[in-house]
């Protein structure tokens, strides 16, 4: 009898670790980092339901980052992507393709200060690349359209000029822009600067709509960090310093609710839709980490709800992030540790689009 008794103890005991190990590895706290390997690229947690994993082979050459890493763009028809970053005497601009290998990089004098970055018109046979630059020399606090080899094609603001204007149209630090496939743009328009502001643009680029106001009422912002419009006329906003994300109809700018409550410990950063609509990606710089919340539904906002955390090591700090819209991969570029990352989603089945 006794020696059952043992035998049923340690088949229970077996069973609970087996089950431990199992909740690890699907809702797991398992570091990735690799025995010699630098920390601040491979070692990572992930939190919750596990939706991502890095890609350690992306980009072959991590060497060439040389710079503060801003900002990343993907441009998914062509398997290109582009990632911005600051210094001196560094390229602005550099372009990878999706696999990891190296293709060029932008040689140009025309940015100063690059913070955001977006890859428009990705479908059609003329895709461009814009992006924000905070400078505060003769090219700065403007937005500029480049094509993919980084040629300057048009700028909108006042070149090393800040200010409010609305005609002729100015910004001081203008964080990021989204431009949608209707070719409507949406800026946001105060990294810390004078202006705190969430403009819509027509296609001929005349201010359709505009909420300007500092503060932390419905509709006012306090470092309006990033921007994304979702396929339900939505638009969603990084009000970093105010900790919370507002939601604004795309087509009227009437106010639709705010999720703060994820965000006690630190302020969203970027925030980005995944291709299959489930979820928003929304970075925390301070405290080193990608988030994935639920998306809600059309015609509910609702709170907050975050199903998924990859957990970053210290002093990373990612910053602004992009994803693949056909394979549904996740770039995120990091100033701390002067890189961008590819994640790639768990389940690899098949396309996004």
């Amino acid at each position: 009898m006794l020696m059952k008794k043992r035998g049923h103890t340690c088949l229970i005991a077996s069973t609970m670790v087996s089950l431990v190990l199992l909740m690890m590895v699907l809702y797991g706290t398992i570091s990735t980092q690799q025995p010699g390997s630098s920390s601040l690229r491979h070692d990572y947690q992930l939190l919750g339901r596990p939706l991502y994993k890095l890609d350690l082979s992306w980009p072959k050459n991590p060497e060439l980052f040389t710079g503060d890493v801003f900002g990343v763009a993907v441009d998914q028809y062509a398997g290109v992507v582009y990632v911005a970053q600051r210094g001196d005497n560094v390229p602005k601009v550099l372009v990878f393709s999706t696999d990891g290998d190296f293709l060029m990089s932008w040689n140009t004098t025309t940015l100063e200060m690059p913070h955001g970055i977006f890859l428009a018109d990705a479908a059609s046979s003329n895709p461009t690349v814009w992006i924000t630059d905070v400078g505060n020399g003769p090219y700065g606090h403007c937005i500029k359209q480049y094509s993919p080899s980084g040629k300057l094609l048009q700028v909108l603001g006042t070149p090393g000029k800040a200010g409010s204007g609305s005609n002729p149209l100015q910004f001081d630090q203008p964080s990021e822009i989204f431009v949608h496939s209707s070719g409507e743009m949406y800026i946001v328009d105060g990294d810390g600067g004078m202006n705190n502001r969430l403009i819509k643009l027509s296609k001929e680029q005349e201010v359709l709509w505009m909420h300007g106001e500092k503060g932390q009422g419905l509709a006012q912002f306090y470092i309006p960090h990033s921007v994304t419009v979702d396929t339900a006329q939505r638009v969603w906003v990084a009000d970093r310093g105010n900790k919370r994300i507002q939601v604004f109809n795309s087509i009227t700018g009437d106010w639709l609710g705010t999720w703060g409550s994820c965000f006690t410990e630190d302020a969203p950063y970027s925030v980005r839709m995944t291709p299959d609509k489930k979820y928003f990606v929304v970075v925390q710089l301070n405290t080193n980490q990608i988030s994935l919340l639920d998306a809600p539904p059309v015609g509910l906002i609702g709170q907050c709800r975050v199903v998924s955390v990859i957990q970053l090591a210290d002093e990373v700090k990612p910053h602004l992030v992009d994803l693949d819209l056909k394979t549904g991969a996740l770039y995120v570029a990091e100033i701390g540790a002067q890189q961008a990352q590819k994640f790639t989603p768990f389940s690899l089945g098949g396309n996004f689009l």
